[in-house]
């Protein structure tokens, strides 16, 4: 009985030992797991401050959102005064414009008449030259191409012609009717 004692107090002793190593071990891990679940609930302290704070910050935004924003409804109604008083301040730039362009228009019709009137009377006291044309002038002669400045009188001094000859042979009925870049016979000779 002693031996089975022995075999079974060794096994016991060893059984003990395992138990204690196990006991040991246990208690390594649940000492982990303690130190897990502190960090963890650091950890959930931690968001739970980060949530309350950013909590707050929603409710300042939503707050000052609800200050800024207008709806569609006001933004419509913004809308449609600023194109009415847009559509009054032209119609009022018009009108003046109008006013404006019509007084130009009948200071500019007064200059007119006056310069038609003295253009007419101009014409009055203006001697008629001759509308039937002769066949009697030189056939020999030079052309002469009118520059500006000219006058049929000018022309008949600078080239010696007779002005008669010039008029009868260009059939010009009207001195002013010359015109730049025109080109002239002027009769020579006789």
């Amino acid at each position: 009985m002693t031996r089975h004692f022995l075999r079974y107090g060794a096994l016991s002793l060893s059984l003990l030992g395992f138990a204690h190593g196990q006991v040991d071990g246990t208690r390594i891990e649940v000492a982990n797991l303690r130190q897990d679940v502190a960090l963890l609930n650091q950890r959930v302290g931690e968001l739970t401050m980060a949530i309350e704070q950013l909590t707050r910050e929603n409710a300042a935004l939503q707050a000052k959102a609800s200050q800024s924003y207008v709806t569609i409804e006001q933004l419509n109604k913004s809308v449609a005064e600023t194109n009415r008083a847009l559509q009054a301040a032209l119609a009022d730039q018009k009108r003046e414009v109008l006013q404006q362009v019509a007084g130009q228009i009948e200071r500019l019709g007064k200059q007119t008449n006056a310069a038609l009137d003295a253009l007419a009377k101009n014409q009055a006291t203006r001697p008629v030259v001759q509308t039937t044309f002769s066949e009697d002038f030189p056939k020999e002669g030079t052309n002469y191409t009118v520059v500006s400045g000219d006058t049929l009188s000018g022309i008949a001094k600078k080239t010696g012609g007779k002005l008669a000859d010039i008029r009868n042979a260009n059939k010009i009925s009207d001195d002013t009717k010359i015109r730049v870049g025109q080109t002239l016979f002027i009769p020579q000779g006789k």
